[in-house]
């Protein structure tokens, strides 16, 4: 184009590849046709076929498998409220150019506390991202008048990846807006596993069509077909909603929309939708995973934490390992901050002292490589873990899977297992964060030591971890770049009032966490850290309440968990500070 402005140039491309991925979309699905042409549709589907698809199906919802099988339409009234729920999440995209002008529209969907997932043709560059804005709130309320809208820029430099082939990208979103926190949208939980949805199933679509107000497509939109990267529907969507999320009937996010397909014998009217299938988008990025940064890991890995059931089970290997694999674990090294820095482990009070569990040896410390675990016998659960982190010699590992370890060491009737998360909406979550031992030439056995059910404690998924999960890479990163060492304490507090569930299991609603490193001036900072949903969490199926991340002194963690960290709180700047916590918002809140 001749004498085209950078906006032209942009708006052309951008026109070009939408006729490319319309083109491509509609031989897919005129293939697809044609070979299953005169194919009678079955809904008498297989056991293996329904199994994953169960799995995703509150236990409560009695209906939800006569709607799969098409026998009834009838939703119980909360499928409403679910939706207007996973409604919050969605976004207007406004594309801007460098200058500000409005070039297209789009929309969006947080997927991570951070991460928002949009389309390739919406979003191809960092260039493009780094001018443009997610509008959250862009829609009427009952009485059809606008809500107020809030925008958020665009944080690519953070994290930005994209993928022409399966047309999606992932950017980072600012946390605030003016006075405004992204978290309170929330955000839609990706699932990996294929089998979200089944042929002649039914999807609904979150929008915003020609770049209005928010809309929705609801249920009378049958899944064609399905492919390995691809999946075909029947639905109303118009321009603009390109980078919609296309949910089952459970509201789990199934694809991400992209295309519409044009009637071979009428261009102007359209036959049929194609969307990515998240499975795709999930396995690509789980390949794409080691290859990234620290920073970006620990974001990928959030978004592909959500845990699938099957019947009564979640899906993850379980198994021990020998004994011998333990017999040179190194564990906590009170001396591994120097000469005259030592920091013992803590001692527990007298009562918590009898309610450790001992090996088969005697010892109540379980050792692992660059870390060791104290155990409650009463809650199943580790009082808490002690960890080394080795900033100069620490080694980028990939996540190598989602086996979990029960120790030998130990009575397994004192490890809380897979019958703990099955069948609900608890995360397995690491104590000691799986990055933070792997160091030096035994990183692989660290990374593997992780994963030990010793280690785990239960997060409900709703768990605010943004600002906590900041805290974990603060404290890594600068480790790394200053090539230092730390020490960290983490655990949860046990307090009588927590939450019994299956009669059997009491949920921790606070975790702490203490830090401690030697300053340039060669003197020790002891910081400490509470994050808690205190009296929010109440049931398992409605705890929504947000955590907060608060620095408090040392003195109050011990007080919170009958431990007793010796001369630690004497090198504490919240020592002797009148306010009892400060709430930390990133890192420059942080008092060392």
């Amino acid at each position: 184009m001749k004498n085209a402005s950078p906006e032209e140039t942009y708006l052309k491309e951008m026109a070009e590849k939408q006729d490319k991925i319309t083109s491509a979309a509609a031989k897919r699905y005129q293939k697809l046709e044609g070979e299953r042409k005169g194919a009678r549709k079955s809904k008498a589907f297989d056991p293996g076929t329904m199994q994953v698809r169960r799995s995703i199906i509150n236990t409560y919802d009695g209906l939800s498998i006569e709607r799969i099988l098409n026998k009834s339409d009838l939703f119980p009234i909360a499928h409403l409220q679910l939706g207007l729920n996973a409604g919050k999440s969605v976004c207007r995209i406004s594309v801007r150019s460098r200058s500000g002008k409005l070039l297209s529209y789009g929309t969006g969907f947080m997927v991570s506390h951070s991460l928002m997932m949009t389309n390739n043709h919406v979003l191809n560059n960092e260039e493009a991202a780094q001018y443009s804005l997610a509008e959250f709130n862009f829609e009427d309320d009952e009485q059809f008048l606008p809500r107020q809208s809030v925008s958020f820029r665009l944080d690519p430099k953070r994290f930005f990846i994209t993928d022409e082939k399966l047309d999606f990208t992932l950017v980072a979103v600012q946390e605030i807006s003016n006075t405004v926190k992204l978290s309170d949208f929330g955000y839609l939980q990706l699932l990996s596993q294929e089998g979200k949805i089944l042929e002649g199933e039914y999807v609904s679509i979150i929008q915003h069509p020609q770049g209005g107000m928010k809309a929705v497509t609801v249920r009378e939109n049958e899944v064609r077909f399905l492919s390995d990267d691809f999946i075909h529907y029947v639905t109303d969507t118009e321009p603009g909603s390109s980078g919609s999320p296309v949910f089952n009937d459970q509201w789990v996010v199934v694809a991400l929309h992209h295309a519409g397909i044009p009637d071979p014998k009428d261009k102007t009217k359209w036959i049929a939708n194609e969307g990515v299938r998240i499975s795709s988008i999930a396995k690509y990025l789980k390949n794409k995973r080691d290859r990234l940064d620290a920073i970006a890991i620990s974001l990928v890995d959030e978004l592909l934490g959500g845990n699938i059931q099957i019947g009564n089970d979640v899906v993850m290997d379980t198994e021990e390992l020998s004994e011998d694999w333990y017999s040179k674990a190194s564990g906590y090294d009170y001396k591994f901050l120097g000469d005259g820095f030592d920091v013992p482990m803590p001692e527990l009070d007298k009562d918590r002292a009898n309610d450790v569990v001992k090996a088969a040896d005697g010892k109540e410390i379980l050792n692992y490589t660059h870390f060791s675990v104290v155990m409650s016998k009463s809650r199943r659960l580790a009082f808490y873990t002690a960890s080394n982190i080795d900033g100069k010699n620490r080694i980028e590992l990939k996540r190598s899977g989602d086996k979990w370890y029960y120790d030998p060491r130990i009575s397994k009737e004192y490890q809380c297992g897979p019958s703990l998360y099955s069948k609900n909406e608890l995360d397995r979550g690491h104590l000691v964060r799986r990055l933070d031992p792997v160091w030096g030439s035994d990183a692989d056995k660290a990374n593997e030591d992780t994963f030990h059910f010793t280690n785990c404690s239960p997060q409900h998924k709703n768990l605010n971890q943004k600002t906590w999960l900041n805290l974990e890479d603060y404290i890594l990163s600068n480790a790394a770049k200053h090539s230092m060492k730390v020490n960290v304490f983490t655990g949860p507090v046990f307090r009588s009032d927590d939450m019994v569930y299956r009669k059997e299991y009491k949920i921790p609603a606070e975790f702490w966490k203490v830090v401690v490193i030697v300053k340039d001036d060669e003197s020790l900072s002891a910081t400490a850290y509470l994050q808690t949903q205190k009296n929010l969490i109440t049931n398992l199926e409605f705890a929504y309440g947000q955590y907060e991340t608060y620095q408090v002194p040392v003195a109050q963690i011990e007080e919170l968990t009958g431990l007793d960290f010796g001369k630690l709180r004497e090198h504490d700047p919240m020592e002797g500070v009148e306010a009892a916590a400060f709430v930390i918002e990133g890192p420059e809140s942080i008092r060392l």
